[in-house]
């Protein structure tokens, strides 16, 4: 069974930056789109970027974008969110998914496999 493990959460100011990563242990890595979604408290889980089985095309929800960057490394079956000028907006658990059956795709149906979270808090 394959199994996807996030770390490099943590508690950080406003401003401040992270870099989370997402390791898969089984070898269904470089066919697949991965992604990144979140879900903040009292919140719905929601789409954060995603990048292609080739990593040659990457999406990013709005509020992100220019400060988040998804990249993967393939022969580490690992995909990374590097998360740049944080804001206490995102704040929220961040969870690797991995799609089955889609080369590129944003849409949280359409990932099958999912990682147990890692907690990302920005203080102001």
């Amino acid at each position: 069974q394959v199994l996807l493990v996030e770390t490099g959460g943590g508690l950080v100011q406003t401003g401040d930056s992270l870099r989370l990563s997402c390791a898969a242990s089984g070898r269904i890595f470089s066919s697949n789109a991965m992604g990144w979604f979140r879900q903040a408290p009292g919140k719905e889980r929601e789409f954060v970027a995603s990048i292609s089985w080739s990593g040659d095309s990457t999406y990013y929800t709005d509020s992100v974008k220019g400060r988040f960057t998804i990249s993967r490394d393939n022969a580490k079956n690992t995909v990374y969110l590097q998360l740049n000028s944080l804001k206490p907006e995102d704040t929220a658990d961040y969870y690797c998914a991995v799609s089955n059956s889609k080369p590129r795709t944003t849409k949280a149906d359409d990932f099958d496999l999912w990682g147990q979270g890692t907690q990302v808090i920005v203080s102001s």
